[in-house]
């Protein structure tokens, strides 16, 4: 049973009985109720924080372990990342340059990737920095395999011609030594004997008598047989495929007809002097995917290392050209 309380009443000196309204009683239990709540709340999230439940323990041991496996993965992919560097290392250093192909560029082979889009799908979750990056390495793995997986394919059309190949690439000298008087002229920038201007000299001048016979240096199809107009006289082309042309200048007499097939060592003509020229001799070019290129490389199967030699030391020097 309650309490009755009482108070002192200073104007009527009597004590009277403490009457409690309505409303203060609502407004203390609902303090009561705001304070629970408050507790209980505080309460819940001290519990929750702190001392979680075996389901959410459960389920922090799995992402903990989802992110070391992401981890390990990483670290996989890093090593396969090394591994496949040495292989396109290989490719492009061993593989492409003994058949003749061109390496493939870096930018070729990581191109197509880029932009946020592409990986916001893993954006929101706890471990979604780890997912991205490992997904990124990822995508370049696979596109860096791809590249490797067609280069391949390519290198393998290549090595299965390779025999073509090795017959179509430049590798005599258009002149026997026995007939050769000198190497008159090298691949460089030669003093003009008509002009007397400083000008690039595209090829090797081989010095020998008039009518020495002049051989196909690699097996091809001959391209062109005609007198030029542009100073090389009577001049052969032959297209030798792979990239691969081979020029004649100077020539007296042509001994072959354009479309004709050749082998290394055919003749093809004989040393002359026409043209723009001022003695007798055959002017060599080697042509590489258009470009012209010193033919002092091209001598691997007739030259010994000593004959090489004094044929590179006679090609550098800075004398005047024949043409």
């Amino acid at each position: 049973m309650a309490k009755t309380k009482y108070f002192f009443n200073p104007h009527s000196l009597r004590y009277e009985k403490v009457k409690t309204s309505i409303r203060a009683i609502i407004a203390r239990v609902f303090g009561f109720l705001s304070a629970s709540l408050i507790f209980g709340v505080f309460l819940f999230f001290l519990v929750t924080k702190y001392f979680p439940s075996t389901a959410e323990r459960k389920l922090q041991r799995e992402n903990e372990e989802y992110r070391t496996q992401f981890e390990f993965m990483g670290k996989r992919m890093d090593e396969l990342s090394t591994t496949l560097l040495d292989l396109q290392k290989r490719d492009d250093k061993v593989y492409r340059e003994v058949l003749g192909a061109d390496p493939i560029s870096e930018t070729e082979r990581v191109s197509g990737f880029g932009g946020v889009d592409r990986y916001k799908k893993l954006l929101g979750y706890s471990n979604s920095d780890i997912m991205i990056e490992i997904t990124k390495k990822l995508d370049v793995i696979t596109k860096k395999l791809y590249i490797q997986s067609k280069s391949y394919d390519e290198l393998f059309e290549l090595s299965k011609n390779k025999e073509l190949h090795i017959a179509g690439t430049p590798a005599i000298q258009p002149v026997s030594n026995k007939n050769l008087i000198r190497v008159a002229s090298g691949f460089g920038w030669r003093t003009d004997p008509f002009y007397h201007i400083n000008e690039l000299h595209a090829g090797i001048d081989f010095a020998a008598p008039i009518g020495t016979a002049i051989y196909a240096t690699a097996d091809g199809v001959i391209k062109s047989a005609e007198f030029n107009a542009g100073g090389y006289g009577n001049c052969v082309v032959i297209n030798h495929g792979y990239g691969y042309e081979t020029l004649y200048g100077h020539m007296s007499k042509i001994a072959c007809r354009p479309r004709n097939k050749v082998k290394r060592g055919d003749l093809i003509g004989y040393v002359g002097s026409t043209g723009k020229s001022t003695g007798p001799h055959v002017h060599y070019e080697v042509i590489k995917n258009g470009s012209k290129i010193d033919p002092i490389n091209y001598f691997f199967n007739d030259l010994s290392a000593s004959d090489y030699e004094q044929m590179r030391k006679a090609c550098s020097l800075t004398n005047q050209s024949f043409d």
